[in-house]
């Protein structure tokens, strides 16, 4: 077994040889320098892109809501399906009690896109009750943001 004691890694980590110091360059500083630039300009384009917690706040209720009645219906309507067959009051086919589960469920997950794009945007304005107006407008944004980034991969 070898010596691990002189080095500071870790007993299954493969020896690396020791390289010698390169020399900075001129070019490896402007490269250092661009690289700086860039991260900068990233950090900046995030904390632009952070999303403020009033609106999080507002998109997690309508979530809650548009995407969890249509789910609690879906889940439920196993149950009073079951009941209703178990107590001989209709015949339900089992393609019925699916596909109305099914859509439920598919409710709920539309419900989720929408409690998103329902939502105010706008750290300062609430918004209305439903949000049609507020979804409109949130997609477009979204579109017109996805064509732009479309846009600029083409051209690089």
């Amino acid at each position: 077994m070898p010596d691990n004691s002189s080095r500071n890694t870790l007993p299954f980590e493969p020896g690396q040889k020791k390289k010698k110091k390169q020399q900075k360059t001129k070019e490896t500083v402007k490269k250092s320098v661009k690289s700086s630039q860039r991260t900068k300009k990233r950090s900046d384009d995030a904390s632009l892109s952070v999303i403020p917690d009033s609106v999080s706040q507002r998109m997690i209720k309508r979530m809650a809501i548009f995407s969890g009645i249509p789910t609690g219906l879906g889940m439920s309507s196993f149950f009073v399906f079951y009941w209703v067959v178990s107590h001989d009051l209709l015949d339900i086919p089992n393609s019925v009690v699916g596909a109305i589960s099914l859509g439920l469920f598919g409710l709920g997950v539309l419900g989720l896109s929408y409690g998103i794009f329902s939502a105010s945007w706008d750290e300062n304005q609430v918004g209305s009750l439903w949000g049609w107006q507020e979804f409109t407008e949130n997609l477009g944004r979204t579109l017109k943001a996805w064509r732009n980034a479309r846009q600029e991969a083409r051209k690089n």
